[in-house]
């Protein structure tokens, strides 16, 4: 439990760099959007300040998470991680829908405007800076094995995408269309509430005790393989923050003693670890007698 704590704190990191990016470039994005008149730079903008708020989220539950075990809570805190991102998720689906809102009420107007060149090279340059904070917290999220900062890194990647289509809906009106960066204004305002939808639903599954069926066979396949296991009676996961909790109940052998058991208890937790970095696995032995 020693490297999970660790890597939860090593985590905080990654939340810090897309917190200080959003405020950077959210502030900017907005500030030129309205000095450039693009809709689609302003809304982009507007993403990012939502975006602030899950990398806050993803902070404080990397922060409550690190709290160790109490009476209360004797699995740990881990959870805290998913709370926050439900609570996130419906904040960004608000801001997501007076994005479309606005920009609904752009493409009814009978005036239109092209924006400015510059936003169009502003969105671009908004658009690498933000793939390269995805690249640092993705081999983050990977070296430390945390979910919730992969998700963020995935968020990071979507900003990332998001900016590019806002330059293309800019450099289309600069082409003759205006009415294009108001459409790229309310294909950002669908992507955000998307990116909600998405949080939404993973947490929910996680909170409820969901549990990838793929994985959990692949766990399964681990634990079969295990030498002195005759067979799984039962065998279920579920995840806990960045964490993963086991249970599983093997059939050994009547004739081994408590010790060879337990043996093989410890080898399947160890497996468990070393294949699948799952550091909470318990372990019920049973007497393997034939019947099915």
């Amino acid at each position: 439990m020693v490297d999970t704590y660790d890597n939860l704190k090593q985590g905080e990191k990654g939340a810090w760099v897309s917190i200080i990016a959003y405020i950077i470039l959210s502030a900017f994005k907005i500030s030129m959007g309205y000095f450039t008149g693009s809709e689609a730079l302003t809304a982009d903008g507007i993403n990012n300040t939502t975006d602030i708020i899950v990398s806050l989220a993803v902070l404080i539950g990397l922060r409550i998470a690190r709290k160790p075990p109490d009476q209360d809570h004797p699995y740990g805190h881990m959870r805290a991680e998913t709370i926050a991102s439900l609570v996130a998720s419906f904040i960004m689906f608000a801001a997501g829908i007076q994005v479309i809102i606005q920009a609904a009420q752009s493409l009814m107007s009978g005036e239109r405007h092209a924006p400015d060149m510059l936003a169009a090279w502003i969105a671009l340059l908004c658009a690498a800076c933000m793939w390269g904070v995805y690249l640092y917290n993705s081999r983050l999220a990977r070296r430390i094995n945390s979910q919730s900062l992969m998700a963020a890194a995935h968020d990071n990647r979507s900003d990332a995408l998001v900016s590019i289509g806002a330059a293309v809906g800019i450099f289309g009106s600069r082409l003759g269309l205006p009415i294009l960066d108001a459409v790229a204004a309310f294909a950002v305002g669908i992507v955000i509430c998307k990116t909600a939808w998405d949080i939404f639903s993973e947490s929910t599954h996680a909170l409820t005790d969901g549990f990838d069926e793929q994985k959990l066979k692949t766990f399964q396949q681990t634990v079969g393989d295990t030498p002195g296991v005759k067979r799984i009676k039962d065998i279920r996961a579920r995840v806990h923050g960045s964490s993963v909790l086991l249970d599983v109940v093997v059939e050994v052998s009547a004739e081994l003693s408590v010790e060879q058991s337990h043996d093989i208890s410890d080898e399947i937790e160890r497996r468990m670890h070393t294949k699948h970095h799952i550091e909470n696995v318990h372990v019920h032995v049973e007497p393997y007698t034939g019947s099915r």
